[in-house]
């Protein structure tokens, strides 16, 4: 019986990876019945990232496009400009403004901040039964954005909400109604930041915000609808990944105790273990490419022109790239997880969300000598892209 893999199937969401093991055993280069070329292992999914011929414009496919409003649509405008969205000249113009933001020396430089917003949110969520996700996990990454981009803080949940519906773009079980939603969270999203740029260009501050407005970009300066679109991506990319790495996280560890205790006694290892924490579950768990020229891969040459889906938690659990790989094993080394992309598309902000991530984990074991699941049903958010926990439900025992 011949595999089908659709992404709108619940069990994608709840627990993708008996599906994905199928993929790979089975039909490792899937003709989906929905028109997407379906890679699920390690190589394949690496050679795509990492080929010429592989494009991240998808704005460019009229059915991607009609399905998030139309081509003309506010949130179609916005991703045509997303660093994200764009390749070769393009991408790398915005990437060169925006990664001077994120050297590891500007990111190292934050650690005090993220330490001292992590011990607030945990003084605040105290002992006894918390959730995880809405009182740690979700108002740390948002905080963080907010301040590297200049913005009030009290801001902070408008943004969280107005990213959750934009970051639904890359999903590929969005129906009409998501489309709605996102586009009217752009236009809403859009004005906000467009008004503290009028503030920034009349009393420029140290800040993401004023560096873009004011940096020269190959002789030039970027467009307000580039800052706009990107200030848009950064909290998509900076806020959904992070959220889903420390609940994916926690949750993993909470289900390998002898890792978790591993990690309670050593609590040196953390930045190492965050990699193979990431490829166990990673936050990002598909993303697409439009072909312009052929790709060969081992056993065949995707031809140019085909729409490819790279699944990342398959190739992270692909057994020929990692031995016993559906263990979560701290001590594991050569770990080169694809959750974060990789090629051109690398995450810009790879390090500030691991920092995040290791930060809150190890505050976290480092308060409470009992952190326990209060519910074994657990619900996964519907978005099958960025793959996180609706809530995370704990008992912390100081």
């Amino acid at each position: 019986m011949s595999i089908i893999f659709d992404p709108r199937d619940p069990s994608v969401r709840t627990d993708p990876y008996p599906i994905y093991r199928r993929l790979r055993e089975t039909d490792p280069i899937h003709q989906s019945h929905f028109g997407y070329w379906i890679l699920s292992r390690y190589a394949d999914v690496d050679a795509v990232l990492r080929a010429p011929g592989a494009s991240s414009e998808f704005y460019r496919d009229r059915t991607w496009a009609n399905r998030r409003g139309g081509p003309d649509s506010p949130l179609v405008q916005s991703v045509r400009k997303w660093m994200l969205m764009l390749d070769g000249p393009a991408h790398r113009r915005i990437r060169g403004a925006i990664s001077k933001v994120f050297t590891r020396a500007s990111v190292e430089r934050l650690r005090p901040r993220i330490a001292a917003e992590t011990a607030r949110l945990l003084d605040a969520a105290g002992e006894g039964k918390t959730d995880l996700i809405h009182s740690l996990a979700l108002p740390l990454p948002v905080t963080v954005t907010c301040e590297l981009l200049g913005l009030p803080g009290s801001d902070r949940d408008q943004c969280r909400r107005w990213t959750e519906q934009i970051s639904r773009v890359i999903d590929p079980s969005i129906t009409a109604e998501d489309a709605v939603e996102m586009n009217a969270a752009e236009v809403e999203f859009r004005e906000y930041v467009a008004d503290h740029l009028k503030e920034r260009r009349s009393a420029p501050r140290d800040d993401i915000l004023s560096l873009l407005l004011h940096a020269e970009v190959d002789g030039g300066q970027l467009t307000e609808e580039e800052i706009i679109a990107n200030v848009q991506f950064l909290f998509v990319a900076g806020h959904e990944t992070t959220v889903n790495l420390i609940g994916n996280g926690l949750l993993a560890l909470l289900r390998h105790p002898d890792q978790l205790r591993m990690l309670r006694d050593n609590p040196e290892i953390i930045t190492d273990s965050i990699d193979e924490i990431t490829r166990y579950d990673p936050p990002v768990q598909i993303v697409s490419r439009l072909l312009t020229e052929d790709v060969p891969l081992t056993d065949v040459t995707l031809p140019a022109g085909a729409k490819v889906m790279l699944l990342f938690g398959a190739a992270g659990r692909d057994p020929e790239r990692y031995p016993d790989p559906d263990r979560l094993d701290l001590t594991r080394t050569g770990v080169k997880t694809l959750a974060f992309s990789g090629g051109p598309h690398y995450c810009i902000g790879a390090a500030l969300g691991k920092l995040e991530t290791s930060m809150m984990l190890t505050e976290l074991l480092r308060r409470y000598s009992t952190i326990e699941l209060t519910g074994d049903d657990l619900v996964w958010r519907p978005n099958v892209s960025f793959r996180g926990l609706q809530e995370l439900p704990l008992q912390l025992v100081r």
